[in-house]
């Protein structure tokens, strides 16, 4: 195995660029959970935004327009979800989960005829003397605008819900649903523009899989991210700076396994490819036997006003 084939320049900005769709993904979650819903079909909705993103931009030649399209795309597959679960009182989880087959389905009947076409995809920002400061320049000045938008994203979120009243609302809608309906905050709205929200973010997230990370459509191309974007919720305790720590550990497994296999590791293949999910796995069992939670007491259970 030769280690030193292995560039650690190249890997960190691989990693950023790795862990940038479930970033996207598991914030917009931790915002829907935040509210009290539990949203299982965020692979669904993931690649739903995929395909859209990549029908779109090949077909107007601007990745711009795909990302919009992809976010409005799984937005509206969201808001059927938010339908269900807070008008028709639906189960959450049985209904996320349909949310993922249908999804799924969906793709791969939309994307029938885009596969094996290359899509156009984001250029690097320009970011002047920045991107020429060596070392440093190469491995955090040189991606695209998603990346940076993931960022601003994190902490966007945190300082809504850590120092704002929407954030407040979110969150007290979320811990006691039905106490913050007495105080006349309107549940149903909150949750609804919540679940519209991760929606959007997971759509986001599908798209940046299929036109940048990947800038081409393949059947089943997310291959378990939306799951772990749920994963990375509950390791981060539902805390946004927690996110963005374990979507970035995750995309640094993710670059290093590719890199091991590159380098010829001793390892089996199959066992170095399933390691990002293995260790998300063993990360949730060691929080689980910790006891270390911090869910939101309302999280998964029904409302209505008349209760």
């Amino acid at each position: 195995m030769d280690l030193t084939s292995i560039n650690p320049v190249l890997l960190i900005a691989s990693l950023m660029v790795s862990a940038t769709p479930i970033l996207l993904a598991a914030m917009g979650e931790m915002v829907v959970e935040k509210s009290g819903v539990l949203n299982l079909g965020v692979e669904g909705m993931m690649i739903t935004g995929a395909i859209t993103g990549f029908a779109i931009a090949v077909n107007t030649g601007s990745p711009a327009l795909g990302f919009i399209a992809a976010a409005a795309g799984a937005a509206m597959l969201a808001l059927a979800f938010g339908i269900l679960t807070q008008f028709l009182l639906s189960n959450q989880v049985a209904t996320g989960l349909g949310l993922t087959l249908v999804g799924l389905g969906l793709s791969s009947l939309i994307g029938k005829p885009y596969e094996g076409i290359k899509s156009p995809t984001l250029p690097r920002l320009d970011l002047g003397p920045l991107s020429d400061i060596p070392v440093l320049g190469r491995m955090l000045f040189s991606h695209d605008i998603m990346v940076y938008f993931s960022l601003a994203l994190v902490a966007a979120v945190w300082a809504v819900l850590k120092f704002t009243r929407a954030g407040l609302v979110l969150r007290a809608v979320g811990e006691s649903h039905d106490a913050a309906h007495a105080l006349g905050y309107k549940v149903v709205r909150v949750r609804l523009l919540a679940i519209l929200f991760g929606g959007a973010c997971a759509g986001l997230g599908g798209a940046y899989l299929s036109l940048v990370r990947v800038p081409q459509w393949t059947e089943g191309m997310t291959a378990g991210a939306g799951w772990i974007a749920l994963a990375i919720v509950v390791f981060a305790s539902w805390r946004a700076g927690r996110v963005l720590v374990g979507a970035y550990l995750f995309g640094g497994i993710t670059v290093l396994q590719l890199n091991l296999q590159a380098a010829g590791a001793q390892v089996p293949v199959a066992l170095l490819s399933a390691s990002p999910y293995l260790i998300t796995i063993l990360v949730l069992v060691i929080i689980s036997v910790r006891g270390v939670h911090g869910a939101p007491a309302s999280l998964g259970r029904p409302f209505h006003a008349s209760h």
